[in-house]
């Protein structure tokens, strides 16, 4: 079915949300016109498969929330568009405004088509909470005192998190370490911040070889050669689209993994393609803020895994938890305005309400802090064949949440990071 530029309405009419619906919504529900929420999100390309992730879990996501009353009484209504290049994507965002009316937008995935969005939002005094998008420039943020664009947790959590992993796990291992990571600024930033926490936790290392392969390459084999010949004793990559699979696969092929560790900060976004067949087991393996085989995870996550496996016949990966956050975020910062005025609440009001609320995501709980970054559980841990998939899952888990990983409110990362209290 093509979504773009198509209204998914869910669940239940008017009439059933009155009988269903508590009293503190009943100027709510004598509106009866739906919730309107824009969805921008890939389709196509190297984003493709994780833009259809988030929908299906947002498609998911307001299923649920319609058969139990959708948002303060009203029901949901999802209007999708396609998430492509800063200029189109800004196109877009605009047509869901001005003429969709859209209440609020949420979606982007790429920093890039994220930073140029930002601007319009605030322009056009139009929220928009991200799934996956940030407004960082490199590791700055630059949009600290933004009023109407929620972002995502910050690019380097997952990295920094991976990094201590694999000091708590090879620390006394590491002495070759070689790099291959994608060359925009997510890969350099993340490769620095490696080689930063491994110096401050007293790791002595040599770095024997550095890779920066463009977005997309889907040829590794030179860069497999150049890191072979290099003799690493460790790998670290912050690969994260198709190239990730390719990269393994070519690698794997090539002897380049024998005798060798490595963390894979950001693998859960190619879960499904990377299969044990040539992937090495006891990794750092990242799966960011879901974990679809944790074992103590909530029912909310057991029902949603359920669902989305028995249905798609694969794993969901975090991009499903940052589009039902997006939506739960919304809705909780509605409701409680919505109680608190006894009407439905203006725009400001659920903006000014939203960073106040703790919310039941798919990967935990989550929350915008005031300056309306996103703060979420992470997990990581080694990874294991040892599995009834085709693929690895994690034979350790291990999970910390964002406070613990990104720098606060207006601190400089790399200051941060100097001296910050990390967990162990």
């Amino acid at each position: 079915m093509n979504l773009n530029r198509r209204s998914v309405l869910r669940g239940i009419g008017a009439a059933g949300l009155s009988a269903s619906m508590p009293g503190v919504f009943a100027p709510a529900i004598a509106q009866s016109k739906p919730v309107r929420i824009g969805i921008l999100a890939p389709r196509s390309g190297a984003m493709g498969t994780v833009g259809e992730c988030g929908i299906r879990a947002v498609q998911w996501a307001a299923d649920r929330m319609n058969k139990d009353g959708g948002i303060a009484g009203r029901p949901v209504e999802l209007i999708f568009e396609e998430e492509t290049s800063p200029k189109d994507t800004i196109e877009r965002f605009r047509r869901l405004v001005l003429q969709e009316k859209v209440d609020c937008v949420q979606g982007l995935i790429s920093t890039g088509v994220s930073m140029g969005v930002a601007p319009v939002a605030e322009e056009e005094q139009a929220l928009l909470i991200m799934w996956d998008g940030t407004t960082q420039d490199g590791v700055k943020e630059a949009m600290p005192d933004a009023r109407y664009v929620f972002r995502s947790t910050d690019n380097e959590c997952e990295a920094v998190m991976s990094s201590l992993l694999s000091v708590k796990y090879f620390g006394n291992k590491i002495k070759r370490v070689a790099g291959i990571n994608p060359d925009y600024s997510y890969g350099r930033n993340n490769w620095e911040a490696f080689r930063q926490i491994l110096t401050r936790a007293g790791v002595q290392y040599e770095v024997v070889a550095e890779q920066w392969p463009k977005v997309g390459t889907m040829d590794l084999t030179s860069h497999i050669a150049a890191l072979k010949a290099a003799k690493p004793d460790f790998i670290f990559s912050s690969m994260l689209f198709a190239d990730l699979p390719v990269f393994m696969k070519q690698g794997s092929a090539a002897g380049l993994f024998e005798g060798v560790n490595l963390a894979l900060p950001a693998a859960g976004w190619q879960l499904n393609q990377l299969k044990k067949s040539f992937m090495p087991e006891n990794i750092v393996f990242g799966h960011n803020t879901l974990y679809f085989a944790l074992p103590d995870a909530s029912p909310l996550q057991k029902a949603f895994v359920e669902d989305y496996m028995e249905r798609y016949q694969q794993a969901p990966h975090w991009e499903a938890d940052r589009a039902y956050f997006a939506l739960a975020a919304y809705k909780a910062g509605t409701e409680a305005a919505a109680k608190a005025t006894g009407r439905w609440p203006k725009l400001d009001e659920i903006i000014d309400a939203i960073p106040r609320q703790e919310v039941q995501s798919l990967g935990g709980p989550g929350r915008f802090r005031a300056d309306k970054i996103a703060e979420q559980v992470f997990y990581q841990g080694l990874s294991t064949n040892d599995n009834a998939y085709d693929f690895p899952t994690l034979r350790t888990v291990n999970a910390y949440t964002a406070d613990q990983l990104q720098k606060p409110p207006g601190m400089d990362f790399w200051e941060w990071l100097k001296t910050a209290k990390l967990p162990v």
